[in-house]
């Protein structure tokens, strides 16, 4: 069962409806919230063992159309070096990357939106914005970054870190991501450089954290250890060469990587998991992105010690947390972020089981640049209108500041309530608000909405509020704008 914990004003929310709220994207029509503990944890096997609905032709079929999308583009560059360009294969070229990844976002969205997995729905979140790439780096990552979520992250974020470590860091599109360039000069060569920005997002972001104390030679040493890996133009695999240089340039953090030859990259990877540092960072990481802005210690320190006793395995890491009574605090104190507030509302409203599907099939023929998209009418709106389930997902998403797959930088989206608790944010949550209430919500009552969005977790004050409103369309948007549905 779930720990006990002092409700106080918060004593009538179900733990179930607090699980699948704070630990998933929320209630959705039909499907039962997770009884106890074990449940979420199930949630996680079976979303291991899942196939995503991403890349859509699967990750074989991807490399696959990724090699004949960059074998056409070479030709085509090197007939435009020879005095025989072919402007309009590049352009058709670049339109299907856009029309494919436009695909791939609507189905990661499907995937959150229908899938009974949620915790291992938020997780893959977390990874994916704790490994930040960005499929705005370069003409191939519109088609990489689907793929590197679905071959490094998802089967992997259940088991040892280090393995996860090691599937994110060498997948090309973070080597492409972070301009990874192999390096056969010295330690001060241009290229060297270039690779000290990916080894310190090595140290920083992905391990150690931003306030443990490395040396120059440290974040050096990385830096040529990192020079020895290459990606392939055209298949994109990555290859390893071990840095040449003396025993002092490959020391890092006290350890010696001069002798590991072919395998120092992987040695440094794995040192760098085991560190008690990248323990705290990481448990630090998954609290504030699930409990609060500023979680609990003890809450920390129990995971951290999950993460000890198992060699740092992510599923006892994460039992640790679900089973620490300080999780479990029924006040919401955490701002959900743009695509959790879109994927939860998308959820509430699927009765039948197939309204998203019905939006993202509309959505695949909408405009491809929201900045230059016309306002959609906000009366007689319907799903089966591209623009309007355009505006409904992808648009929505880039207006609130969180475009799938599309990080501002290798930190990821920030997070936090002073990130998304503004102005011109929940402005743009009420006008989403309001154009799904009138899409997908007819024939809904707002008291039966209640239950449907919020279960056991709707407040009285909220309930009286969607009761009084003057109009249907008012009370589904009072309840997705309630204080509510905006935390959890």
């Amino acid at each position: 069962m779930f720990p006990q914990v002092a409700k106080g004003d918060f004593m009538a929310v179900p733990t179930s409806i607090l699980a699948a709220r704070r630990f998933g994207y929320g209630l959705r029509p039909g499907e039962t919230p997770p009884a106890d503990v074990d449940g979420l944890m199930l949630q996680l096997r079976r979303g291991v063992a899942a196939k995503p609905r991403f890349p859509r032709e699967g990750v074989a079929g991807r490399r696959e159309t990724i090699g004949k999308m960059l074998t056409v583009r070479a030709v085509e560059a090197k007939a435009a070096v020879e005095g025989r360009p072919n402007p309009g294969l590049r352009q058709e070229m670049q339109a299907e990357v856009r029309r494919i990844f436009r695909r791939d976002a609507l189905a990661r969205m499907a995937q959150a939106v229908s899938s009974e997995n949620g915790f291992f729905e938020r997780l893959a979140s977390f990874w994916l914005d704790h490994f930040s790439v960005s499929a705005r780096k370069a003409y191939q990552m519109r088609m990489v970054v689907p793929l590197f979520e679905a071959e490094a992250l998802r089967p992997n974020l259940a088991g040892p870190f280090r393995t996860l470590l090691r599937a994110a860091v060498l997948h090309p599109a973070m080597l492409i991501y972070l301009d990874a360039e192999p390096v056969s000069a010295g330690a001060a060569s241009p290229l060297a450089a270039q690779n000290e920005r990916l080894a310190r997002e090595l140290l920083e972001l992905h391990t150690l954290g931003e306030d443990v104390a490395y040396g120059p030679g440290d974040l050096q040493a990385a830096a040529r250890i990192l020079g020895g890996l290459a990606v392939d133009s055209r298949s994109l695999d990555v290859s390893f060469r071990a840095a040449a240089g003396s025993a002092g340039d490959l020391a890092l953090l006290g350890r010696n990587y001069a002798d590991r030859a072919a395998s120092a990259h992987l040695a440094m990877l794995d040192d760098l998991a085991a560190r008690a540092d990248t323990a705290r960072h990481i448990c630090t990481k998954l609290a504030m992105h699930f409990i609060a802005d500023h979680p609990p210690e003890d809450l920390v320190a129990a995971m951290v010690a999950a993460w000890q006793d198992t060699d740092g395995r992510l599923d006892a890491v994460y039992r640790a947390m679900l089973e620490h009574p300080r999780a479990w605090d029924p006040a919401p104190g955490k701002v959900i972020a743009p695509f959790d507030f879109v994927i939860s509302g998308f959820r509430s409203f699927e009765r039948q089981g197939g309204e998203f599907s019905a939006v993202a099939r509309a959505a695949e023929e909408g405009n491809a640049d929201w900045r230059q998209a016309a306002p959609v009418a906000r009366r007689g709106a319907a799903v089966e209108q591209p623009d309007v389930a355009y505006a409904l997902t992808l648009e929505a998403l880039a207006r609130m500041g969180q475009p799938i797959w599309q990080p501002p930088s290798a930190a990821g989206f920030p997070d936090g309530e002073a990130v998304w608790l503004y102005a011109g944010q929940l402005r743009e949550r009420l006008a989403w608000a309001r154009l799904v209430a009138r899409t997908l919500g007819q024939g809904i009552a707002p008291s039966d909405y209640v239950e449907m969005a919020l279960g056991g977790a709707a407040r009285d004050a909220t309930r009286q509020l969607v009761a009084d409103a003057p109009s249907r369309v008012q009370g589904l948007t009072l309840v997705l704008a309630s204080p509510e549905f905006n935390r959890r």
